[in-house]
């Protein structure tokens, strides 16, 4: 009971509460419970949108899809199109641009299906470039697929070996290729090692074996090669302080030296010239055992070298120089006969001295000739030629015109060897009177001092160009040699002149040359432009203004030696004239070097009518390849050059063309020791 009523006591006070707290809790239970449902409800709303509109463009994806693909094997095959979608997962979706530029995955090039798109579009440097690229990015694939291939779909199998076909054929290639290149550098080896051993270690070796020498004075060679290297060590053992292998060295020196004195050949060298070399062949291994350094050794060589190029480029220059004096000095016998003859002719009379025909020297209708010369031999080979080839000997006029010096020698040599019916006069250039100084440009420059310091101080080292011996020839000093440009002053009542040098000879008549129409030119001559460097720029310089300016510098060049000249035109167009103004401008000698076939060209540029080349062929006098038949065949042969027929330097094919008109049995020859 007193339970019952504690309970009830207990019970009365809690449905109170109850009652006050009831709409609280469902309060808070709505609160929590509203909000939740909400976000769950919208969740699900947006999943279903998603997964809808992914249904959609999905169908709508494999609906493209399909179409490409269906029209891609219309245009490939199978093959192809396997390549294609495996190719697609690691570069990009495949398309026509891509095609055209060549920038497909390196699998499509080994699958086999050839395409001429990519053989034409892709050069090999490429194509090796893109092979390297995309091997690098399989490799690095491929550190991610090696660990699990257990789920590798179709498609990246199918890459994988073609990527692994891809890599073995490439190798194979570079393999070959390094094959080939090996064996191309070993047989270029093998030529060369070839090579140097017949040209070098065959011959002049040091340490070669005797019985691989062919060359026929090999011991020459074997005894100079150890006379160099000997010097060598020679000098080492100085620099060392090896005194008695030094003393040892220079004594077998000293006996290989006189063992090659006298002999050039094996042939002309001693009995004892082979215990020599092995003597010295002994000294010389001792003294490399003991001295080799290959650095030092070296250095001597080349220090040796360049006193040898120096000693060559300085006997080279001498024998240039004696070439030069050889050919523009008289010889002894030539000078023995000019004084000879000059003291006959002083012996004569007066009323001897004289010339037949003299009436005939200004008849314009004859052929006359202009010949200026102080070589007596050479004038009378050029008369001679002339006369025995022409037609009618007596239509021919010879004016010869040469200095005091050999004035008496040259009538001497006429009047012994009268010309036949011809007729000849001989001048005396230093009789002219109106040739001087205050009119004749080269007379006045020749009289300065810088000219006479330019031909007489040559050594001096103020001189420029005076180590060339070419522009100071003696010949440039002497008024002969620029007296073709007064022909009208010389000869003024005479209308045409073939002017011919004295290093000339006559094959045929030459009467047809006054028949030639010069087309009112001046100067009839034969030009020489058929190689390059005989054109203007060879003699003239055009990097003065003067020249460049007047003159083109390809114009053609034609030879002095057998020239027609127009005196009427010459005189119209005031030649001589033109002649002393360009002369005047080149006094510093700015404009061409010394001569007269500079100033020739200049003077009569745009006034040279060109000849038929068979009236006149050059180059017997330097040049050894002259065509035979163009020889035999020309008017006129010139001797052109320092290989002059009278000097012993002549060039001996050549010469019998200019011997076979001198009177070598003349008595005054006889005496002066000249002959054939």
């Amino acid at each position: 009971m007193a339970l019952k009523r504690g309970l009830s006591s207990v019970r009365v006070p809690s449905n109170r509460s109850s009652g006050s707290r009831l709409p609280i809790a469902i309060l808070v239970f709505f609160s929590v419970l509203t909000p939740l449902v909400f976000f769950v409800g919208r969740g699900l709303c947006i999943s279903d949108q998603n997964s809808i509109q992914s249904d959609f463009s999905k169908q709508n994806v494999d609906w493209r899809e399909r179409l490409a693909l269906q029209s891609i094997k219309n245009l490939f095959t199978k093959e192809v199109v396997d390549v294609v979608t495996t190719s697609t997962a690691d570069l990009r979706p495949l398309n026509l641009d891509s095609f055209r530029k060549g920038n497909l995955s390196a699998s499509w090039k080994v699958v086999g299906v050839e395409t001429s798109v990519q053989d034409n579009a892709i050069s090999k440097s490429n194509q090796k470039a893109t092979d390297l690229k995309q091997e690098t990015s399989q490799d690095k694939e491929g550190k991610f697929l090696h660990d699990d291939h257990s789920h590798d779909t179709p498609s990246k199998i199918l890459r994988r070996q073609l990527r692994d076909n891809r890599r073995e054929k490439r190798a194979t290639e570079l393999v070959k290729q390094d094959e080939k290149v090996t064996v191309k550098l070993e047989n270029a080896a093998i030529e060369r090692s070839k090579a140097v051993d017949s040209a070098v270690l065959g011959k002049y070796n040091l340490w070669r074996r005797e019985n691989e020498n062919v060359n026929s004075d090999s011991t020459v060679h074997l005894m100079r090669d150890q006379i160099i290297m000997a010097k060598v060590y020679v000098s080492i053992a100085k620099s060392k302080n090896k005194l008695d292998l030094q003393q040892e060295l220079q004594i077998r020196l000293k006996e290989i030296q006189q063992a090659l004195v006298e002999s050039t050949a094996d042939s002309g060298l001693p009995h004892s010239a082979s215990e020599k070399i092995k003597e010295m062949g002994k000294v010389l291994s001792k003294a490399r055992e003991q001295l080799f350094d290959c650095k030092l050794v070296t250095g001597k060589l080349r220090a040796m070298l360049q006193t040898s190029e120096e000693e060559v480029r300085r006997l080279k220059k001498q024998s240039m120089f004696l070439s030069q004096l050889a050919a523009k000095t008289i010889p002894y016998s030539i000078h023995c006969l000019s004084l000879r003859l000059t003291i006959q002719y002083y012996l004569l009379p007066q009323e001897k001295r004289k010339f037949p025909r003299s009436e005939n020297l200004e008849n314009p209708n004859f052929y006359h000739y202009a010949l200026f010369s102080d070589n007596v031999l050479a004038a009378s080979v050029v008369v001679n030629s002339t006369i025995m080839n022409a037609k009618d000997p007596s239509k021919h006029v010879f004016h010869l015109v040469t200095n005091k010096l050999n004035f008496g020698a040259m009538n001497m040599w006429f009047l012994l060897n009268p010309p036949g019916k011809a007729t000849i006069h001989v001048e005396n250039v230093d009789e002219f009177k109106w040739l001087n100084s205050s009119y004749s440009p080269v007379l006045r420059q020749l009289e300065t001092a810088s000219m006479k310091e330019y031909y007489f101080k040559a050594d001096h080292p103020t001189v420029s160009g005076s180590s060339n011996m070419k522009y100071r020839n003696p010949k440039y000093l002497s008024m002969l040699n620029h007296l073709r440009f007064y022909l009208p002053q010389v000869y003024p009542k005479l209308d045409k002149i073939l002017f011919l040098d004295d290093d000339i000879v006559v094959q045929k008549d030459l009467t047809g040359l006054w028949s030639v129409d010069l087309h009112g030119k001046v100067n009839g001559a034969v030009e020489t432009c058929g190689q390059s460097f005989h054109r203007f720029d060879k003699y003239l310089n055009f990097s003065n203004h003067h020249i460049s300016r007047n003159f083109d510098p390809n114009a053609c060049g034609w030879a002095y030696g057998m020239n027609m000249f127009d005196l009427k035109v010459w005189k119209k167009n005031d030649i001589t004239g033109i002649y002393h103004k360009w002369q005047n401008m080149n006094e510093d000698r700015a404009l061409w070097k010394l001569g007269t076939l500079p100033p020739g060209l200049i003077t009569f540029y745009g006034l040279t009518h060109p000849l038929e080349k068979s009236w006149h062929v050059l180059g017997l006098g330097y040049n050894p390849s002259v065509d035979k038949k163009e020889i035999e065949h020309a008017a006129v042969i010139h001797y052109n050059g320092n290989m002059k027929p009278w000097l012993d330097l002549a060039m001996t094919k050549y010469r019998p063309y200019w011997t076979k008109y001198v009177k070598y049995d003349h008595h005054y020859l006889r005496s002066c020791n000249l002959s054939e």
